[in-house]
């Protein structure tokens, strides 16, 4: 990428490249200096420029990969987005493994330390909430009710425990059992169940749902007890009924889940969760690498990294099969992907769709431009396994979880995988927060982080603007990562966002 200190409109991703990328909005005849003329329209920041003539029908490339061709005549200086360029599928190579390469690994003894919460089983987490599942929605009211009634006032006697949080669902009845769907929401519940974060859990059923709270409990191998407790409504006497049991069975849990204190843990114990949302055409130069540099780092010093939104790795996911650690974890990956195509036609949709009225305006063309950016998220280590969603994350380094590419959906899954942490990165400025793992928001340019102060972490547009180079921003990345595993409270957190985010995928017909 091009220096800042340039003076330069115009930024090169690479020297293949026939588009370049305007660091600022162009205006009508604005001088280009390296093509040697004058734009001949307003083009917006983030958006593409032809560095040279492109014929109808030549690819176009950026960071050396077609994002498309040219659906007319282009002339170098143009404006290349939606009204010139189209979408064309390209069956790459997956070239499985060839470009595996050795992880330099921190000695156990120098690795990185974050101040984390050691449960008696060893499970390490980021915070210290006792949460409330609904097995239905039918009990989600209910629920929102026992968590409401402890406002912070109430537990001011317990400085120690982050809050109590309801995850409330829309599903757990409506459905057919067996199927795909139960076992994922199931997976996803008892995935929030166990989960380091949750110090103590409550599930409440209403009694006459599919998604029975006995059989969730036995089917996920949980158990009941001081740290897992149920109610079921209509056993239990109703709604009042429920929710003063509840209140009481969670005061019952406060005491113990106070008793815990920080102390100094590996960074291997962090999983990562990133996701990305409100991408625009600075997210693949500076947030989305930056993040990906960062992952690097954890990974070396034995963190584990979880990329997901499986439809927004489609057109290049060629990079992560070449990165696969066997051809059966590259194949997993295209078996995902084979998978998705088969759902999105029985649904009558479409797995390569328009992307969002606001990456549009940010810049992104088509799925294949915006994938080429998210999936630099993940940095440049092995891809060393494949997961499906909410599935329990147990090997380190790298790894792929399948989800859905809308960003609650694809959180839920990855907190539910075992995520003590999300890295979220946005161009466009998404308000986004989670719980019990709170989100990292990562700003891809600077207006927008100056706009949105509030809401951002940090502010990658340093390397659009040439203060800070991709290693050194993913260097602050990293150690802002350890600042809030250590109990440090991001945007997200100190605005209250994260209640109303759990949202486990519907998979499939509700009857």
């Amino acid at each position: 990428m091009q220096n800042s200190s340039t003076v330069s409109p115009l930024i090169r991703l690479h020297a293949n490249d026939n588009v370049l990328i305007a660091r600022d909005q162009l205006a009508l005849g604005q001088a280009l200096p390296e093509l040697a003329l004058r734009v001949g329209a307003q083009v917006p920041a983030g958006h593409k420029v032809a560095a040279q003539r492109i014929a109808a029908g030549e690819p176009v490339k950026k960071y050396d990969t077609v994002i498309g061709v040219a659906a007319r005549d282009i002339d170098a200086g143009e404006h290349v987005h939606t009204h010139n360029l189209v979408q064309v599928d390209y069956k790459q190579d997956p070239a499985f493994s060839q470009d595996v390469k050795p992880v330099d690994y921190v000695p156990h003894a120098e690795r990185a330390t974050f101040m984390g919460i050691v449960r008696p089983d060893g499970r390490v987490a980021t915070r210290n909430f006792i949460g409330i599942l609904a097995s239905v929605n039918c009990s989600a009211t209910v629920i929102n009710h026992i968590s409401a009634h402890f406002t912070p006032e109430r537990l001011a006697d317990y400085p120690n425990v982050d809050g109590v949080v309801a995850f409330a669902q829309t599903s757990g009845c409506g459905m057919s059992s067996p199927s795909y769907h139960f076992d994922v929401l199931r997976r996803t519940l008892a995935g929030y169940a166990r989960h380091p974060n949750l110090a103590a859990v409550l599930i409440v059923g209403l009694g006459c749902e599919r998604n029975q709270v006995a059989d969730l409990v036995a089917s996920q191998g949980l158990e009941v007890g001081s740290e897992v407790r149920t109610l079921v409504m209509q056993d239990t006497g109703g709604t009042r009924e429920t929710i003063e049991a509840g209140i009481a069975a969670v005061e019952s849990m406060l005491a113990t889940a106070n008793r815990i204190e920080r102390t100094p843990v590996s960074a291997s114990h962090l999983k990562i969760g990133l996701e990305c949302g409100g991408s625009d055409g600075f997210s693949g130069i500076s947030a989305n690498p930056a993040l990906g540099a960062a992952m690097d780092i954890l990974v070396r010093h034995g963190g584990t990294a979880i990329l997901s939104e499986t439809p927004e790795i489609h057109g290049v996911e060629f990079m992560l099969t070449r990165r696969a650690v066997s051809r059966e974890v590259g194949q997993k990956l295209l078996d995902r992907l084979a998978w998705w195509e088969e759902y999105t036609r029985g649904q009558n949709g479409q797995f390569n769709g328009v992307v969002g009225p606001g990456n549009q305006a940010g810049g992104l063309a088509n799925i294949v431009e915006k994938s080429l950016g998210s999936a630099m998220k993940g940095g440049t280590t092995p891809l060393q396994a494949v997961y499906e969603y909410a599935e329990p994350i147990e090997t380190a380094g790298f790894v792929f979880m399948d989800s859905p590419g809308y960003d609650p959906v694809a959180v839920t899954g990855q907190i539910a995988s075992g995520a003590n942490l999300i890295c979220f990165t946005t161009g466009r400025g998404s308000m986004f927060g989670s719980k019990p793992a709170p989100t990292i928001k990562l700003a891809s340019n600077t207006p927008m982080y100056q706009r949105l102060t509030r809401d951002m972490d940090i502010n990658c547009g340093q390397v659009i603007d040439g203060t800070l180079d991709i290693d050194a921003m993913g260097q602050e990345i990293f150690e802002l990562i350890l600042r809030v595993a250590s109990g440090d409270r991001t945007c997200s957190e100190l605005l209250g966002l994260g209640d109303h985010e759990f949202v486990p995928w519907h998979v499939g017909i509700v009857s």
